[in-house]
């Protein structure tokens, strides 16, 4: 197991976790991996994600040593960004189940975000109500890419926002699937494409993120449309159900 030392004092009560899961917290998310948020016995409220055992290639891979499993990572990257000035959920702990020496179920222990928004809160928003969130967006992308971090997952479940006085704030969470260095315009638009709601959306955010990055905008968007047509038109094809009228 490793362990936040800041956190140390939960050593014992993380050991038993896996065992006590599925009795503890609340579900917020259940497919192939399973998230929870559970109240720790000090009172923090932490987010658990169990992730399940891999498939036999990356299962070998990952119990040699070759490649870090995602947990590991996604309890390694969060120091990256937050020295960074990124945002994302402080780690708590990795913790692994193996048999004969092979991964087998592994977790990952954060602290939760106070952030309440996700980014599929604007699935269906209309015309007139998303174009300031749109904006922020492409800026705070344009900004982790700056700062030489390319996030490759960026659906939108795994933006947290929220709004107040001072405006608005972000985080980035599932966090391993990530590249450290330049990125260039087309590296960054490429990971707008799996953003959901209206193309108009989309469109925004291209312009804003290429604007704050000093990007020719007409390229930034013509890259990020073409990667976004191909992405949802795949999704499609894999006969999964889409959430919102996709406009190609």
């Amino acid at each position: 197991m490793l362990i936040n030392k800041k956190y140390q004092h939960l050593e014992q009560w993380l050991e038993g976790l896996p065992e006590e899961f599925e009795r503890l917290g609340e579900v917020i998310y259940d497919k192939r991996n399973q998230l929870r948020v559970i109240k720790a016995p000090d009172g923090t409220l932490v987010n658990a994600k169990r992730y399940c055992v891999p498939h036999a290639l990356n299962r070998v891979v990952y119990s040699l040593g070759i490649r870090q499993p995602k947990g590991q990572r996604a309890f390694l990257y969060p120091a990256r960004l937050l020295e960074r000035g990124i945002d994302t959920p402080e780690p708590i702990a990795y913790i692994e189940r193996r048999r004969c020496g092979l991964l087998g179920l592994s977790y990952f222990v954060s602290v939760q975000s106070p952030l309440r928004h996700t980014l599929y809160d604007l699935s269906h928003a209309t015309e007139g109500t998303y174009e300031e969130i749109a904006v922020a967006v492409g800026r705070f992308i344009a900004m982790m890419h700056d700062r030489e971090v390319l996030h490759l997952d960026l659906s939108p479940g795994n933006i947290l926002w929220d709004k107040d006085n001072q405006g608005f704030h972000f985080a980035v969470v599932d966090i391993n699937r990530m590249r450290f260095g330049k990125v260039d315009i087309k590296q960054g638009c490429s990971t707008l494409c799996r953003l959901w709601g209206p193309k108009r959306l989309t469109q925004l955010v291209a312009r804003s993120y290429a604007q704050a990055r000093n990007f020719d905008e007409e390229q930034a968007l013509r890259l990020t449309m073409q990667a976004r047509n191909a992405y949802w038109t795949r999704y499609q094809r894999r006969h999964h159900p889409l959430e919102f009228p996709l406009e190609l």
